[in-house]
């Protein structure tokens, strides 16, 4: 096994630790879910089934059926299979429901029945329930009692079902099993517990329940999450010691907790061992790593990754791919980004307008315009190109002076119904003033502010620079004129700097327009004045 002898040498570098964690956990503890799939209409078992359900017309139902099992019936299809917008459980349906169970005198039978009431009502109304099952002679369980410890979990109330948890042995007779710890587990970890998490792990042996991997990667969780790497690291050491083999989750737990960290040195010695211990990475583990690397500028490191990850045979998603090419386009690296996300779009990685737009931004930044267009060119014939993409190919054609092709790329444009913004028509005219064009730069500009879009400083600038050679003075003044004549707010006390300073002179032209501009901003000042 070749060790990721990349990772060894790398410094150690300051690293956020409130980023948002990508390793999944909804999988940790075995819940069982309260809906069924929705897909398919089911038929009410009472007909006439009531058209509007509210509280009270499904009371009413319950309350005049002829036998219990009609009652349990109409109210689980009230609950799970009635179309939306569905009916939560409440107190005038639950006391239908109750009452049509006690009048019946039922022999005694399993809680089955009620597990997934218990797990679908809210906390108070699951308690009641689940302490009224005897009045309906059913004996209360584990799996009623894990029921309502998913109620209660579910709605965060977990000071109560940590004190029903302990109270279960001697106040109910009901031993908590492997499930009980799990979800109270994964409710105490949710909420940042790791104290309480820890005391609960503490007092399953006592109650005779041996820990699984769910137990575990929980707790490993929690550490991570509070940024306790040497307490995970401790945990993981202790499992393994125990003769418990951790299995891909655990892994891609503790490495996502190093990452977190910032220590890629040991993330990547965690997963050394994992492959060691033949436990081979998933997904989310070259994800973790992966934008561990991104974020801390290893774009080599990155790229090498993403090759492992699409040579196992995992389809990374968008914005990991975005990430990588971004990474290594900020490194200088724009050629082996195209490499690999042509690569990538081979293995079928959807193709995406945010990363066509980055790669095609470097790709003209550093004189590959001939790639760049092959690229575009690429996307439009499978991908509607963004108007993002259309700005970054046009941007980058005016940098690199191909005036023409972005003429006809800015067409191509319109002809798909994109209006040009801000950044379309500042590329254009940056490309012009660059050019030695600075008139139809100022005709684009004119264009601009009527159409609404507002300019940017640099771009008063840009303008500026290109028109403050003698025999520009009446261009320089038509721009004052539109920006001041269309009322925008970008005509603030800077950008009247950067004109004045720079074109202002004695000649009479020049003052000619100033005094146009200031008689038009006056007059649209007292106009607004007055609709006030």
């Amino acid at each position: 096994m070749t060790a990721r002898r990349w990772a060894w040498g790398l410094p150690t570098r300051a690293f956020s630790t409130t980023a948002k964690a990508t390793v999944p956990l909804a999988h940790l503890a075995d819940l069982p879910t309260s809906l069924p799939s929705t897909g398919y209409a089911v038929t009410p078992p009472v007909q006439p089934w009531p058209r509007r359900l509210t509280a009270r017309t499904l009371a009413r139902l319950l309350l005049r059926l002829p036998t219990p099992h009609l009652a349990v019936l109409a109210f689980r299809h009230a609950l799970f299979h009635a179309p939306p917008p569905r009916l939560p459980p409440s107190l005038p349906v639950f006391a239908a429901i109750l009452s049509a169970l006690r009048a019946a005198n039922l022999p005694a039978f399993s809680d089955r029945p009620f597990l997934p009431l218990l797990r679908s009502l809210p906390p108070l109304p699951s308690l009641r329930l689940f302490l009224s099952l005897p009045s309906f002679n059913s004996r209360p369980s584990v799996r009623s009692f894990n029921a309502l410890l998913h109620s209660l979990v579910a709605a965060r109330r977990l000071r109560l079902a940590a004190a029903l948890f302990r109270a279960a042995p001697t106040k109910l007779c009901i031993t908590p099993n492997l499930v009980s710890c799990n979800i109270l587990l994964k409710g105490l970890v949710g909420i940042g517990e790791l104290d309480a998490a820890l005391k609960v792990l503490d007092e399953m042996p006592g109650l005779g329940v041996v820990p699984d991997v769910v137990t575990y990667t929980t707790v490993l969780t929690a550490y991570c999450g509070k940024g306790d790497i040497e307490g995970a690291q401790k945990l993981f050491d202790d499992i393994i010691a125990s003769g418990r083999r951790p299995d891909v989750t655990m892994y891609t737990v503790l490495i996502d907790g190093y990452c977190q960290c910032g220590k890629l040195q040991d993330a990547a010695r965690i997963m050394d061992e994992m492959e060691a211990d033949r436990v081979q990475p998933n997904e989310v583990t070259y994800s973790v790593v992966i934008e561990a690397c991104c974020k801390e500028g290893k774009s080599i490191e990155a790229r090498d990754l993403m090759g492992e990850m699409l040579g196992a045979g995992y389809v990374p998603d968008t914005a990991l791919g975005a990430k990588v090419v971004d990474v290594l386009c900020q490194d200088g690296k724009a050629e082996e980004a195209y490499r690999l996300w042509r690569w990538m779009v081979k293995k079928n990685v959807p193709p995406d307008n945010m990363v066509t737009s980055t790669l095609i931004y470097w790709l003209c930044k550093n004189g590959m315009v001939g790639e760049a267009r092959k690229l575009f060119d690429e996307l439009e014939r499978g991908f509607k190109p963004s108007l993002l993409t259309y700005n970054s190919l046009i941007a980058g054609l005016c940098e690199n002076e191909e005036l023409q092709e972005a003429g006809r790329v800015w067409d191509d444009m319109v002809e798909r119904g994109y209006e040009p913004n801000a950044m379309t028509y500042e590329a254009l005219i940056k490309g012009f003033c660059k050019t030695g064009k600075p008139n139809e730069g100022a005709a684009v500009f004119q264009e601009m502010v009527t159409r609404g879009c507002s300019p940017s400083r640099l771009l008063f600038q840009v303008l500026v620079d290109s028109l403050s050679e003698p025999g520009h003075e009446h261009t320089v003044g038509k721009i004052l004129e539109t920006a001041a004549l269309c009322g925008g707010d970008f005509m603030d006390g800077d950008t009247w700097d950067i004109f004045v300073r720079k074109v202002v002179n004695t000649s009479d032209t020049l003052n000619k327009h100033l005094d146009l501009v200031f008689m038009s901003s006056w007059g649209a000042k007292k106009c607004n004045e007055g609709i006030q």
